[in-house]
């Protein structure tokens, strides 16, 4: 994939000038081995702005551009990300239910997108999202929302685990949907306040969530194929859950 300068900072006064100046960055990209007094200034800007970062191979830079990057690239999000502890509030004190997504692990951007998509159709208010392993929010994801990511709330957290214990503690129901588990998303009760978590395909929900789930749901499946696209899934559980608060 080709991917154009205007998605990307390089250079390490460029990347810490656009952190202090308020630009939304989705990630920065820091070459393994970097050292020095600049190296330092940097990491002291992603810490305070809490941008995340990861160490990655010359060789992925060098494959981004050609141009002198300092061993250092930051990511420009396609969005402006919120904080789900402004708006949870806000929805209780509007006299709604919160909808929310959490997703674990999906990191496929055509995924992303569909998933925020029917977020949207379904009246969800947000979509909550790892800092790491998770999907780029790239103009792809973007178009794969069909523009939904444009005005639907993201939220990216350090931690899903305090989130999610913070969710709870709002008095959401936390539904993990997994084809592992024996009740179908039918005969689980989801009206009233729900946190909806998916998994990626690859990885599924991890084992600290599931525990904190207050209910595991599957989708009945009477084909050859194990499971179903994360994305699919999302849009059936979320017909489920306003077919049974009466809105459909």
């Amino acid at each position: 994939m080709i991917h154009s300068e205007k998605e990307f900072i390089f250079g390490m006064h460029p990347v810490m000038e656009a952190i202090r100046g308020g630009r939304q960055i989705d990630r920065v990209l820091v070459r393994q081995g970097l050292r020095g007094p600049q190296y330092h200034e940097l990491m002291q800007v992603v810490n305070e702005f809490a941008v995340p970062w990861q160490v990655v191979p010359q060789e992925k830079l060098d494959y981004l551009t050609r141009k002198n990057h300092q061993g250092v690239i930051a990511w420009l999000s396609a969005i402006e990300f919120q904080n789900i502890e402004n708006i949870l509030p806000r929805i209780f004190e509007e006299g709604g239910d919160p909808l929310l997504l959490m997703l674990d692990s999906v990191s496929d951007v055509r995924n992303f997108g569909a998933i925020v998509r029917s977020a949207l159709c379904f009246g969800a208010h947000a979509v909550i999202i790892p800092e790491k392993n998770s999907a780029r929010i790239s103009a792809d994801a973007v178009k794969a929302s069909a523009g939904a990511l444009s005005t639907f709330p993201v939220c990216r957290v350090k931690s899903l685990t305090k989130c999610l214990t913070y969710l709870k503690d709002s008095g959401l129901k936390t539904v993990s949907a997994t084809e592992k588990a024996e009740k179908q998303v039918s005969a689980a009760g989801l009206t009233g306040p729900v946190v909806l978590i998916l998994g990626s395909e690859e990885r599924g929900i991890s084992r600290e969530l599931l525990l904190l789930s207050d209910v595991q749901v599957s989708i009945p499946i009477t084909g050859t194929i194990g499971s179903l696209n994360v994305s699919v899934s999302a849009g059936i559980i979320l017909y489920e859950i306003v077919r049974q608060r009466g809105t459909v």
